[in-house]
């Protein structure tokens, strides 16, 4: 049997308890500062390279608009006072038995943009919502 890597399009996102249809996620990164230093009595002429502090891009996630659904609007209106409800999210990517192969768990996430879809008159397509989320924290798990 041949090994192929893992498809793409199938997919859950869980935020709140919730199981919400996406039809596209990205800006699961996470990225490590780099600190360099050099004490004066180095006999190396160079500087030594450390891990730093992580950085976390914010998630993009779009789905398709549906009449009454507002969970978006109603997460993006807990905004108050210079706070807003934080939510853990957990992305997976399933195989063809819907089990989670791999997982993205997201900390303490909100919503930091929310864009409506476009209108174009002569256009076929679905109408398109997207939300942006800032976090503080992303661990991925391949695997058992």
């Amino acid at each position: 049997m041949a090994n192929y890597p893992l498809p793409k399009f199938h997919f859950r996102v869980e935020w709140g308890g919730a199981k919400i249809g996406f039809s596209e996620v990205s800006g699961l990164s996470v990225e490590t500062d780099v600190v360099e230093y050099r004490d004066g009595s180095s006999p190396e002429f160079h500087k030594i390279k450390m891990p730093g502090m992580q950085k976390f891009g914010n998630i993009t996630m779009k789905r398709g608009i549906f009449q009454g659904d507002n969970d978006y609007f109603k997460w993006w209106n807990t905004v108050a006072l210079n706070t807003i409800e934080r939510r853990d999210v957990t992305i997976s990517l399933l195989n063809e038995n819907h089990e989670p192969v791999v997982v993205w768990k997201i900390k303490n996430a909100w919503p930091s943009k929310v864009q409506s879809t476009d209108l174009k008159s002569d256009d076929n397509g679905v109408a398109i919502e997207s939300i942006e989320l800032a976090h503080e924290g992303l661990v991925m798990q391949n695997g058992d």
